[in-house]
């Protein structure tokens, strides 16, 4: 009777505990990007759990229909050679179930690396993330405005972030809008998102960069754009400017909060030459960003 009891308290335990839990973040989607994850990841868990029920069915079918019986002693089975419908089935469905979890694989693959559904006419808004030990470099070229450990976005627009590192390999991540890339010394890797849905979100390395590893992350607010707005002009009047002698300081390890400025570390210190777009709609968006991140820098000569 004890032990029923402590059973029965320990599972009404853990629905408590679990009632209380905030939704998993890769579950939770606020764009696009995130939502072909998430359903990606709820396809395999429903593949994997039709599965495991029909394994445990077959298992109680069987220890059932074949459990021990009274036979005589000297009772022999009778000899099967083999069964060609059996054979088949058990070889089959495995193979079945791999082509169709590849098949929604390698489709959700093209689609996360692309423009996100329903932006591709639509010029994005690029940000130029880079990573030092340990904290993010966010440079708005086009708005000429740099932030640290914090990025402002605008909803319902196309978002390409051009990552790369000053340090160890890091891994750019935001849970709620889409999958994670890495950022690199030597390359520029580009990553496509949106945001359909106001809001705060969690942003951090993932890739394990050295002891600083833990506290290496940012903060994301998604806004309506002309909420966006206001804060870039905002920004612009009121930012101290970035200097190079302040962005070398900033690079040295250690944490930081959250710091803001005008003008960006990209007039002064040019990032990586080489590229990798992924898809080649990644590629065509990332070229006409490119051309619009020229005419930036020949606004900024100009002054």
């Amino acid at each position: 009777m004890k032990r029923k009891l402590t059973l029965l308290s320990l599972a009404l335990g853990i629905l408590a505990l679990l009632a209380g839990c905030e939704p998993v973040m890769v579950l939770d989607p606020k764009g696009p990007q995130a939502e072909t994850i998430s359903n990606v990841i709820w396809i395999s868990i429903a593949t994997m759990a039709i599965v495991v029920i029909a394994v445990f069915a077959l298992l109680v079918y069987v220890v059932v229909k074949y459990r021990a019986s009274k036979q005589d002693a000297d009772y022999e089975p009778p000899h099967i050679e083999g069964n060609p419908i059996v054979e088949s089935i058990i070889v089959g469905i495995p193979i079945i179930i791999i082509i169709f979890l590849s098949i929604v694989t390698v489709k959700s693959t093209y689609e996360v690396e692309a423009t996100p559904k329903g932006y591709e006419n639509q010029k994005p808004l690029v940000v130029y993330a880079s990573s030092s030990d340990w904290k993010w470099h966010f440079s708005y070229p086009e708005e000429n405005i740099e932030t640290v450990n914090y990025l402002y976005i605008p909803t319902d627009r196309a978002l390409e972030f051009r990552l790369y590192s000053y340090g160890p390999i890091t891994s750019f991540w935001i849970p709620q809008l889409g999958g994670q890339k890495y950022a690199m010394s030597d390359m520029i890797t580009t990553l496509h998102l949106a945001a359909d849905v106001p809001g705060e979100y969690m942003g951090r390395n993932a890739n394990f960069s050295g002891k600083g590893f833990a506290e290496n992350i940012f903060h994301v607010e998604a806004m309506p754009a002309d909420e966006f707005d206001k804060w870039v002009e905002e920004v612009k009047a009121t930012a101290e400017p970035l200097t190079e002698e302040k962005f070398t300081e900033l690079l040295k390890p250690g944490h930081l909060g959250q710091m803001t400025f005008s003008g960006t570390h990209l007039e002064f210190l040019p990032p990586p030459e080489g590229h990798n777009h992924g898809s080649s709609q990644s590629h065509d968006h990332a070229h006409h960003s490119d051309d619009a991140h020229d005419d930036v820098e020949t606004d900024h000569s100009g002054h």
